[in-house]
């Protein structure tokens, strides 16, 4: 088989019925399977579906997208495995023009592609650096939106790579992440330490260990509707685990050489940002609310 689909389900029933429905009306030409690793915590929410296609494993324990999507990849046979979010919509003929380049590039070890958001707006999140000390703080600070074609402060968002372009970068988005089985399982496959967010650019630096490419391919692309689950979801648990997610990957690789004092200033700075997106999330609530009043 060409291809295994990984989809974590977690209480997005109808999200997910959306994207497989997707995969199926778009995609010719290639032989796969999709494959549900269900962790609702809401009985409601449990995907089902009777395609021969598609099978679904349900009842997991909710440990998070990484362990799901590890359990997903155990049930795969296909050579080529795609971590896809059940928040995604498939474009035509995406899969096999990616799985094209795959087959024509033995050299790359993950491919990510480009996302549009649902208004149309490019998800920078699906071609980005290694968030270095120097590159999280110029994202964090905004110097990379004041100089976005700057390569020394557009380190991470790699805001001065044209989105049209193919290129190589340090990591892609686990919204759709394509790589070969054997490549995935060589790297002993996602980090289970972190819970939701992080875990696709701690996978990508693995990868690049292996002295394989990432690539961001731009000559096809899906639509991202971000916010099932993540963070534009208004969800305080996401919001939590995104900084959680960012500051273990900065202390698994770059902490260790930073010295003590940088990382007690990493570290403040982010739990500072944390509790001001809370916030500011508690606000946009308020100000809905008060809408829906009037």
């Amino acid at each position: 088989m060409d291809l295994s689909i990984v989809i974590v389900n977690f209480n997005t029933k109808k999200l997910c019925s959306q994207t497989v429905k997707s995969i199926f009306d778009t995609t010719c030409g290639v032989e796969y399977e999709i494959i549900i690793a269900d962790n609702s915590t809401d009985k409601n929410e449990v995907f089902v579906c009777s395609d021969e296609r598609v099978r679904v494993f349900s009842g997991l324990p909710n440990r998070g997208f990484g362990t799901a999507s590890n359990y997903g990849a155990k049930k795969a046979v296909g050579k080529y495995i795609l971590f896809l979010n059940s928040d995604t919509i498939m474009q035509r003929d995406t899969l096999r023009k990616a799985l094209c380049y795959m087959r024509e590039h033995p050299e790359t070890g993950c491919l990510g592609i480009k996302t549009l958001l649902k208004d149309g707006e490019f998800d920078h999140g699906c071609k980005r650096g290694f968030p270095t000390p120097f590159n999280a703080f110029c994202y964090f600070v905004g110097l990379d939106r004041l100089f976005p074609k700057n390569k020394a402060v557009g380190g991470y968002r790699l805001t001065y790579i044209n989105k049209d372009e193919t290129a190589f970068v340090d990591c892609v988005s686990g919204a759709f992440m394509l790589m070969p089985r054997e490549v995935f399982y060589r790297t002993g496959g996602f980090d289970e330490n972190i819970f939701m967010h992080g875990e696709d650019i701690d996978l990508c630096h693995r990868i690049s260990l292996l002295n394989k490419r990432v690539v961001y391919f731009a000559d096809a692309y899906i639509v991202h509707l971000k916010g099932g689950s993540g963070l534009r979801s208004e969800n305080k648990e996401s919001l939590f685990g995104f900084y959680e997610g960012i500051l273990y990957v900065y202390d698994k690789y770059y902490g260790k050489g930073l010295g003590k004092a940088a990382s007690v200033i990493f570290h403040g700075g982010l739990r500072t940002m944390r509790s001001a997106g809370h916030i500011k999330q508690k606000l946009k609530k308020r100000q809905k609310a008060q809408k829906g009043g009037r």
